[in-house]
C-alpha cells in the first residue's frame, strides 16, 4: 500500500470510530431524535477533531461534511417509522449521490498526511495563542452545526408524509442540478490545472460565466434539500430555511473572500476576471 493509501486508510479507521462513538450516544442518550442526532454528531466531531490534532492535519475533518448527512437521514427516516413514500427516497437518492461524489472527489484529490486544506493554518495563525480554540471551533465544530442545520429539512422530507407536488419536482430538478454543476465544475477546472501556465486564470466552460461555480452549485444543493422540507411540511418552513441561509453566509461573507484574496496574491490576471465574471451565480461574462 503506498504513502497515500495508508494516509486513506487512517482516515477512513478515524471515521469508523467517531461514527461508533456517535451511534453510543445515540443508544444512550435519551430525548427526541433530532436532541440525540445533534449530540451524537458533537461527539463524533470531537473524535475526528481528536485525530486531527493527534496527526497534525485538519483535513482529517473534510469528508465528514459530505459523509454524515446521509446517516442522519437515515436514522431520522427509520426512526420515524413512517412508511416508505416517494419523496423520502427521492431526497435520501439524491443526497447519497451528493455525499459519494464530493466524499470521492476529496479522496481523489487529498495527497495525504503531508497535505492540508490551506485556508486550515490561516485559521490557526490568525491567533495563534488560540489556535486550538479557533481549531475546534472555526473547523471542526462550526462546520458540524451548519450542516446539521442544513440536514433539518431532510429529517421534514424523510418524517412527514404528503403527496407529492409540483414543489417535489422543483426540488429534485434543483438538487440534481445543483450536483451535475458542481461535478462539471471540477472537471473543467482539473483539465485546465493540467495545462495551466503560471498565474493563469480559468475563463472556460461554467468558471466563464462563475468564478465559483462549484460553491453556486454547494449551496444550490442545500436550496434543493431545502424545497423538499417545504414540500413534506410547509408550516416548519422557519427552521427548515436556517441551514441554506447560514450555508449561503459562509461562502458569501468567508470562504469566497479568503479564495478571492489567495487568488489576488497569486494571479494577477485575477482583478480583471473579478469585473468581468459574476462572483457566484452564472450570468454572461461582461467585457471591457
Amino acid at each position: 500500500m503506498t504513502e497515500r493509501g495508508r494516509a486513506l486508510a487512517l482516515v477512513w479507521w478515524a471515521y469508523a470510530v467517531a461514527i461508533a462513538a456517535g451511534a453510543v450516544v445515540l443508544w444512550l442518550v435519551p430525548g427526541a431524535p433530532l436532541w440525540r442526532t445533534l449530540v451524537a454528531d458533537i461527539v463524533a466531531t470531537v473524535v475526528i477533531f481528536g485525530f486531527s490534532r493527534a496527526y497534525r492535519n485538519s483535513s482529517f475533518y473534510d469528508a465528514y461534511w459530505s459523509v454524515i448527512p446521509p446517516l442522519l437521514g437515515a436514522y431520522w427516516w427509520w426512526a420515524a417509522g413512517a412508511p416508505v413514500d416517494a419523496r423520502a427516497l427521492l431526497a435520501m437518492a439524491l443526497v447519497m449521490f451528493w455525499a459519494v461524489r464530493l466524499t470521492w472527489n476529496w479522496a481523489h484529490h487529498w495527497q495525504g498526511l503531508g497535505h492540508e486544506d490551506w485556508r486550515y493554518p490561516m485559521v490557526r495563525e490568525a491567533k495563534p495563542r488560540m489556535a486550538l480554540f479557533t481549531d475546534f471551533f472555526g473547523i471542526h465544530f462550526f462546520p458540524t452545526v451548519q450542516v446539521f442545520l442544513g440536514c433539518l429539512p431532510l429529517y421534514a422530507a424523510v418524517t412527514y408524509s404528503r403527496p407529492l407536488g409540483w414543489l417535489d419536482a422543483v426540488a429534485a430538478a434543483v438538487t440534481f442540478g445543483a450536483v451535475v454543476i458542481e461535478m462539471v465544475a471540477d472537471l473543467q477546472l482539473r483539465g485546465f490545472l493540467k495545462r495551466a501556465r503560471p498565474g493563469e486564470v480559468i475563463r472556460t466552460g461554467l468558471w466563464g460565466w462563475s468564478r465559483h461555480p462549484n460553491y453556486f452549485g454547494e449551496i444550490s444543493f442545500w436550496g434543493g434539500l431545502a424545497l423538499f422540507g417545504l414540500a413534506a411540511h410547509p408550516a416548519g418552513w422557519w427552521w427548515q430555511i436556517i441551514g441554506v441561509i447560514a450555508m449561503l453566509l459562509m461562502f458569501v461573507l468567508a470562504s469566497i473572500p479568503m479564495m478571492e484574496k489567495r487568488s489576488l496574491e497569486r494571479r494577477p490576471a485575477y482583478a480583471q476576471l473579478m469585473r468581468e465574471v459574476s462572483m457566484l451565480v452564472p450570468l454572461p461574462p461582461r467585457r471591457g
